[in-house]
């Protein structure tokens, strides 16, 4: 969607969504989301003016079909790709592109992490009409061509700059993780200590250097670039937890609330917020961190990683993930990142791709009918009736995998077509429509 904000006389009204929602404007963006969400335009502009919802939307992405996250909307994934110095397949992660749009990724995250990664985001962002997210301090080595310890403040902010410029619509900045969290988080006696890769970088910084984290000391600098290009901030968790035995600890709580304050100093310059969450964490605990995210950062959209609810499924932490995440979503979170099934042990292939998107579009779509988000349902019920009739086209065409229902189907025909291979002359649905219909029942061959 090609973004035009001149309004009247050439003279620019706003400069990001907020502002503009602020001043009453319905934007091309704003206007979208309600189309896609069946709401009201006045009541996107109400949320994203109050920051409960956001619309990541750079103007230089042309090609966005934007999307708001957060404010009782539908629940969005997230889906994370990129290379790394072991896998460096560039047309390889387009290919998982193109399948997490199949079905129906509203996000992606390039978080390559080596040698100069530009070129495959201009691609991305050119052809991409999911939101883009990325993390510039992944970059930062790469693109300035400097050891950890020699990179400057100042050249943290110039790659910041480059990623806006070119289109990135949110940014996971750990801006949260400072001298007094890592007090904290010190104190803690953590199983992990840092598991995210952002925070340990910033953590490393941070001791090498003797210095606050760059991004919290130039925190308005930081917000400056962003109002700019009208690019989102996602408030990233650098201590979030990375086992289940570290979770709700005091280094994650003592961010969090670091994060609540930079939150309001966000929305003070208009730029949109997300804040994003753990990790790893029990089921019992998912619902009350939630609520305590919503509260301590003013109901922000918290966008989740899982969480993970158990650490011993290495190969399966797709399910591990999208059982917290159907948790987390219902009790409150907006936005889920997939995990794939090759989480811990590698980067994914195109099969995990698949399965990751699956998982977390599963996980989201059940929040969402918990949450009697409009339409939820619908799908449900048209494919109970297409179940229902075994119409078996119609249940193809509603499946969110059709291929594989498809493949299953065909792998083990029955005999009757009306039926399945595991049921056949005892189908329930067939003998209860006959018996209804007045029909005789026969069980013969």
């Amino acid at each position: 969607m090609a973004k035009d904000r001149e309004r009247g006389a050439g003279v620019k009204e706003f400069k990001t969504q907020m502002q503009a929602a602020r001043k009453g404007i319905l934007t091309p963006e704003m206007e979208v989301v309600a189309q896609k969400e069946n709401v009201a335009p006045a009541k996107i502009i109400e949320l994203v003016a109050s920051g409960a919802a956001a619309i990541p939307a750079n103007i230089n992405h042309k090609s966005l079909s934007a999307e708001g996250v957060g404010g009782g909307l539908r629940t969005k994934i997230n889906v994370n790709l990129g290379i790394s110095g072991d896998c460096q397949d560039y047309d390889l992660e387009m290919r998982k592109v193109d399948l997490a749009l199949k079905f129906g990724a509203e996000a992606i995250m390039d978080l390559s992490n080596y040698g100069k990664t530009n070129d495959f985001r201009k691609r991305l962002i050119e052809r991409s009409p999911a939101m883009i997210g990325t993390v510039p301090v992944y970059d930062a080595i790469g693109y300035l061509e400097k050891d950890l310890r020699d990179i400057t403040a100042r050249d943290f902010l110039r790659v910041l700059r480059a990623h806006a410029r070119e289109g990135v619509d949110f940014m996971t900045v750990h801006a949260g993780i400072t001298i007094r969290s890592i007090e904290a988080f010190r104190r803690g006696g953590r199983i992990v200590n840092i598991t995210s890769r952002g925070g340990s970088l910033l953590f490393a910084w941070m001791e090498m250097t003797g210095k606050e984290n760059p991004f919290y000391e130039h925190y308005d600098d930081v917000l400056e670039i962003l109002r700019e290009f009208d690019v989102t901030i996602s408030l990233g968790d650098a201590l979030r937890p990375g086992c289940i035995a570290d979770s709700t600890d005091a280094g994650q709580i003592s961010e969090l609330i670091e994060i609540g304050h930079l939150v309001k100093r966000a929305w003070e310059r208009d730029v949109l917020v997300m804040v994003e969450g753990p990790g790893h964490m029990a089921i019992n605990e998912i619902a009350a961190n939630m609520v305590l995210q919503k509260r301590l950062c003013h109901n922000a959209p918290f966008y989740v990683l899982g969480p993970l609810v158990t650490d011993i499924a290495p190969g399966y932490d797709h399910i591990t993930s999208a059982i917290g995440g159907a948790i987390a979503a219902a009790a409150g979170a907006d936005f889920l990142c997939y995990v794939t099934p090759a989480e811990h042990l590698r980067l994914p292939d195109l099969q995990d791709v698949k399965d990751g998107v699956i998982a977390a579009k599963i996980a989201a779509h059940a929040a969402d009918i918990s949450r009697n988000i409009p339409g939820a349902r619908d799908w449900d019920n048209r494919m109970a009736l297409a179940r229902y009739e075994t119409d078996w086209k119609k249940m193809f065409e509603l499946a969110i995998d059709a291929d594989k229902a498809r493949e299953y189907r065909e792998s083990a025909p029955p005999s009757d077509s009306h039926t399945c291979s595991m049921c056949g002359r005892m189908c329930a649905l067939k003998i209860t429509r006959s018996v209804l219909a007045g029909k005789e029942i026969s069980l013969e061959k």
